[in-house]
């Protein structure tokens, strides 16, 4: 497995990270805990250094998971999770709203320790950008807990270019974790350049469209109500249909290199800058191998043109309207 440092950090990680939050939420499927812990341990056995977690998934449990799959393996992993809300189990709006009170994020590093087993979290993501307390504010109680050994690196995720900034003028950010894929590109004209000039690296989430860019879906695929992609506008059968010819795109370079849709999609994202790290999730040992095999894959300038033409034909928003509105500050 190839390596890349996040940024200018010293936070070097495996070209692909692992996703952890569809081994028992989100998907409306639950999976067998020994099963997503041996499938941890195998991700580790194929180079895969970097695993993706946060306090909400579950709640609590997907933490709970990822420090039992990573038992005896600390040595060998970068272990990244994130802060943000308060969650209260079966409250209003799903139990989860916006908290990054400084005094918060501590009980959060707090409680995520113990979750995960470990004496400290190396990327600790605030996970949404709280608009009522300012984001220098949770740059230095971040800056607190790495003065105190919690936590090794800082992160944002969704956050706006101007909040970057004034983040990292406070406690250096090594990384932010956004949605960037093939059909999601809304990063390229403000945050890239941004990340860039301050030595930022990017953590891609979704990178595979959430399973869309596998080239698995069509019209006809059903999703549970469970089913988080359930509620979004691009997973509604009228848009799933309508953007098949961007998977014919990726099924046809990927034919000529004999690799699947779902490598193309990866390599396009690791073409796009040094600094640049997926993290695809999965529940299966085959998807895994699938998607590191993606790091060995290299496209031509007629690919990624044709690749570029294919997504600017995309129909349908990532989010419903209110889903959105929490993105991008």
């Amino acid at each position: 497995m190839q390596k890349r440092k996040l940024g200018n950090s010293n936070l070097e990680v495996s070209a692909l990270g692992l996703g952890c939050m569809g081994m028992n939420y989100s998907y409306g499927v639950v999976h067998d805990e020994k099963e997503m812990i041996a499938l941890l341990h195998q991700a580790v056995d194929l180079g895969v250094t970097f695993f993706d977690t946060a306090e909400v998934y579950g709640p609590f449990t997907n933490e709970e998971l990822v420090g039992k799959g990573m038992a005896g393996l600390r040595d060998k992993v970068v272990i990244a999770t994130k802060f943000g809300f308060n969650i209260v189990p079966n409250g209003a709006d799903g139990g989860q709203k916006l908290n990054s009170r400084p005094e918060h994020i501590k009980q959060v590093a707090d409680a995520s320790l113990l979750r995960l087993n470990i004496d400290h979290i190396d990327l600790f993501y605030q996970h949404r950008v709280d608009p009522n307390v300012p984001i220098e504010d949770v740059a230095g109680a971040v800056k607190n807990l790495i003065a105190a050994g919690k936590v090794k690196h800082f992160g944002l995720s969704e956050a706006g270019a101007q909040t970057i900034r004034r983040a990292h003028a406070v406690q250096p950010v090594t990384a932010l974790q956004s949605e960037y894929s093939i059909w999601w590109r809304k990063v390229e004209p403000e945050i890239l350049p941004t990340l860039e000039e301050l030595g930022i690296g990017l953590v891609p989430y979704s990178p595979l469209g959430r399973g869309f860019l596998t080239g698995t879906m069509g019209a006809d695929t059903q999703l549970s109500a469970t089913d988080f992609r359930s509620k979004l506008p691009r997973f509604t059968p009228e848009a799933m249909q309508a953007n098949q010819e961007l998977i014919g795109m990726l099924r046809k370079i990927a034919d000529e290199k004999s690799a699947t849709p779902a490598q193309i999609a990866l390599a396009w994202l690791l073409a796009q800058k040094p600094w640049i790290v997926p993290i695809p999730g999965t529940t299966k040992l085959s998807r895994l191998k699938e998607n590191i095999g993606a790091v060995a894959l290299e496209l031509t300038a007629s690919d990624l043109r044709a690749i570029d033409d294919s997504a600017a034909k995309v129909q349908g928003e990532r989010y419903p309207e209110e889903l959105e509105k929490m993105t991008g500050k």
